[in-house]
């Protein structure tokens, strides 16, 4: 329970954090998403501006060019202006193309002052009212105006990106004062200008959408970012708790293997007293009957006995009180071919094959040549029971950086993988016989001189065991 509640204690201000950064990321995208369309708009509408602005000026040249060029030519030279006349149709509309050329100008249309067209790019309009618009009424009072007009589909008009964009200006047409730069003489008709400026439109939209899309890819790169920072941190926060619960688990067995390894120091001292009573005794009556010629072997089992019961209570007592290494410079290879030398006459008689696989020179190793001993003499005893007769062990010594590796493999029947964890627990024996405190003895030393132990199975036949030793200076 206090391990739950020290992971929520932990977790709750970082997610706090991460709620309250997605909830910034997502507002400041929106926030993003709202400037981007109030600049959208803000574009739209000076460019309109710009275009009515546009607009006018042209109106106000072809103002000044049709009076100048057509009206007062033709009214000095016929003395009225009817633009029924082809000759005069055709001037008007050289003056007002001439005019306009290249200004993408799609429609130009002249009204009286009776609300006729007068001329038209489209001579099918010529005649026709423009049924008393209002646009028509303000030009008429010397307004100008100006509109747009969207044509695509519904799709196009909704998300404001049309086919095709126009503008319509309706301006007045003046006549000219003499001598005078503005166009405020008397209105003599309306001149309705349509003019094309998808083009203008169509690179705005373009420029929203890479603005957006801009947008949408930095918030992006920051969301996966983000994510990867939280999940980060989220792997981080998993490992340290299970670092903790494996840390907790370890205390809690280093407690309960402490309390177990006084309570065997105990009962072994108490034992191993009326132990040593009992194998003089037998010792005594061993003596005692060889002198009266009788023929017993009980004084024998007892001694055997007793010797083997003595065994186990020292490995009870190295176990629960490790002692220290007395470290000093030592060749590795030179300790375990001692190993090797004792088991040489065990070999032979069950037919066991050893291999050594050292790498010379070595460096020497600062560490304690009899707890070392111990240590690889149970390795070995190990690998040579498991194993059949005409079996193989293999010995390999090499340096690796800063650390000797030994690797011990053997051609045994392995370990089930189900019990590889508990290889190293207290009692723990898959044999008939035995303590189960050898590899634990085995573990102590290892730790006690900084190393690291590990077992495995090989993928053939047998186990591997790896030892990892640092190399210290002395």
């Amino acid at each position: 329970m206090m391990i739950e509640k020290q992971n929520l204690q932990n977790e709750k201000p970082f997610r706090l954090v991460k709620y309250f950064t997605f909830s910034s990321l997502i507002v400041m995208f929106l926030a993003t998403i709202i400037i981007s369309v109030l600049n959208a708009h803000w574009a739209k509408r000076t460019l309109m501006e710009k275009s009515e602005e546009y607009n006018r000026l042209l109106v106000e040249n072809l103002n000044h060019q049709i009076y100048i060029r057509f009206v007062l030519p033709t009214v000095l030279r016929e003395g009225e202006i009817q633009l029924r006349k082809d000759a005069q149709y055709e001037k008007i509309d050289s003056v007002i193309k001439s005019t306009l050329h290249s200004f993408h100008v799609e429609m130009v249309n002249l009204y009286g002052t009776d609300n006729k067209i007068s001329y038209s790019f489209d001579k099918k309009k010529i005649g026709t009212k423009h049924a008393e618009g209002a646009e028509y009424k303000k030009a008429i009072n010397s307004e100008s105006t100006s509109k747009l007009v969207k044509e695509g589909n519904p799709f196009e008009i909704f998300f404001d990106f049309p086919e095709k964009t126009q503008i319509i200006t309706f301006a007045p047409l003046h006549a000219e004062e003499q001598g005078s730069l503005t166009l405020s003489g008397q209105v003599i008709g309306v001149i309705e200008i349509v003019r094309d400026v998808s083009e203008d439109y169509k690179q705005l939209a373009k420029l929203q959408g890479m603005i957006l899309a801009s947008c949408l890819m930095v918030m992006s790169i920051l969301f996966i970012l983000l994510r990867v920072v939280v999940k980060k941190r989220e792997k981080i926060i998993e490992e340290r708790a299970e670092e903790r619960l494996k840390l907790i688990e370890k205390l809690r067995k280093a407690e309960h293997l402490s309390a177990i390894g006084e309570m065997t120091a105990g009962v072994s001292h108490e034992i191993r007293n009326p132990l040593g009573i009992i194998k003089s005794s037998a010792d005594l009556l061993k003596k005692q009957i060889a002198k009266q010629g009788l023929n017993s072997t009980i004084a024998d089992i007892i001694i055997e006995e007793s010797g083997r019961l003595n065994n186990i209570i020292k490995d009870f007592l190295d176990f629960a009180k490790p002692k220290m290494p007395d470290l000093h410079p030592c060749q590795i290879a030179q300790i375990v071919e001692k190993n090797i030398a004792f088991f040489s006459q065990q070999f032979e008689q069950n037919g066991f094959e050893i291999e050594k696989k050292f790498e010379p020179n070595l460096p020497e190793v600062m560490a304690d040549s009899q707890m070392l001993y111990q240590a690889f003499l149970n390795i070995l005893i190990n690998s040579l029971q498991s194993m059949d007769k005409k079996g193989k062990v293999i010995v390999e010594i090499f340096l690796n950086g800063y650390y000797v590796v030994l690797n011990f493999l053997d051609q045994g029947s392995g370990v089930d993988e189900k019990e590889l964890e508990k290889v190293w627990t207290p009692f723990f024996t898959t044999k008939d016989s035995g303590t189960g405190l050898g590899l634990g003895i085995v573990k102590n030393i290892i730790d006690a001189h900084e190393g690291s132990i590990s077992i495995s199975n090989r993928k053939l036949k047998g186990t591997k065991v790896t030892i990892i030793l640092p190399v210290k200076e002395s």
